[in-house]
């Protein structure tokens, strides 16, 4: 099981430094990392060590306030000047992931709110804000767990896409928390885990985390999403999201929204489970989602002991696409079960 008392993200404020579990190694290692200087924070989100729009959201809060406490012989002005620097920096990482922007702004509130107060003043109150988001990470998830639970007490199994579990948020996951409070409540739903090519995040951690938790799970290529489906293996979709636009448009792993097109044909209830905070409510549309992209390698040459394609061969490797409103049957939130009009 987990180290860190089952979180994946913490603050450990003896040390000060920002703890996270490094995601790069699963299934093989779990290796925790004590990260302090700025550099490690943002190589940790741009390499995936630390993933999941509410996770990544939670570690820049805690690495953040980590940055100024370390930043001990700092006035003030000096301070709130490099704790801006910083927070541009952490957020240049990830463009897709709103959890992170967001984060980001609370703690800049935090910080302009206190100023004037002095260094210390200032610190302390990026510490208890970072706290702040951290527990109420774990308190978020969990009610998508509740109301997703009740919404599947006549389902028996489930498939899922990437990784939007425990790995992705602080505690309880987004997608997966239905499933996890389910099961503490008498009833097993069987999952069906998209390996999510091409980083593997549903091999490596939605596989690895459920069946540490004891859940049923079956690991499919990507491929065999259809043949689940047709098959009548699967009652419901669930995923996560890393940002939803204000029509409901929803930004997630690549390859989510083919999996949404064939939930729509078959049928199959299609839930994106995400906290509130995840709604982008500037962004119109998913037309204005910025889609990250990923070096051709992650296709061409990771995971295979020799390159298994052409030297000379383009890629194309988005690392989110988008899901019309439309595929979409409900979002389960921390405030309920909401249609994409809803919002």
């Amino acid at each position: 099981m987990f180290d860190m008392h089952g979180e994946t993200v913490c603050y450990n404020e003896k040390d000060e430094t920002a703890v996270i579990i490094d995601q790069t190694l699963l299934p093989g290692e779990i290796v925790t990392l004590e990260l302090w200087e700025k550099e490690e924070m943002y190589d940790a989100i741009k390499r995936l060590a630390v993933r999941g729009a509410p996770a990544i959201g939670v570690f820049a809060a805690i690495g953040l306030s980590v940055l100024a406490a370390r930043d001990k012989t700092a006035d003030e002005k000096t301070l709130i000047g490099h704790f801006l620097e910083n927070l541009e920096y952490l957020t240049s990482s990830r463009p897709t992931a709103v959890n992170l922007f967001a984060a980001a702004d609370e703690m800049k509130k935090t910080a302009l709110l206190h100023k004037g107060e002095g260094a210390d003043a200032v610190r302390a109150a990026l510490k208890e804000k970072a706290l702040e988001l951290h527990g109420k990470d774990i308190e978020v998830c969990r009610k998508i767990g509740e109301y997703g639970a009740d919404l599947l007490k006549n389902c028996d199994s489930v498939l899922t896409h990437c990784n939007a579990g425990r790995l992705a948020t602080v505690k309880y996951g987004t997608a997966l928390a239905p499933v996890y409070v389910a099961a503490e409540n008498g009833h097993k739903i069987r999952v069906f885990s998209d390996e999510t090519r091409p980083l593997l995040q549903g091999a490596r951690l939605t596989s690895f985390e459920l069946a540490n938790a004891g859940i049923d799970t079956t690991l499919i290529c990507d491929n065999a999403a259809s043949y689940v489906m047709k098959n009548g293996l699967v009652s419901a979709v669930l995923v996560g999201c890393d940002r939803v636009a204000a029509n409901g448009d929803t930004a997630n792993k690549i390859g989510t929204s083919g999996v949404a097109v064939l939930a729509k044909y078959y049928g199959i209830p299609f839930y994106v489970c995400a906290p509130f905070s995840t709604i982008d409510k500037n962004c119109l549309s998913g037309r204005d989602i910025k889609i990250e992209m990923r070096s051709g390698d992650e296709i061409t040459d990771m995971w295979y002991e020799k390159r298994m394609a052409p030297k000379n061969i383009r890629t194309l490797n988005p690392a989110f696409d988008v899901t019309d409103n439309s595929l979409i049957t409900a979002f389960i939130t921390e405030k309920g079960v909401l249609s994409p009009n809803e919002f």
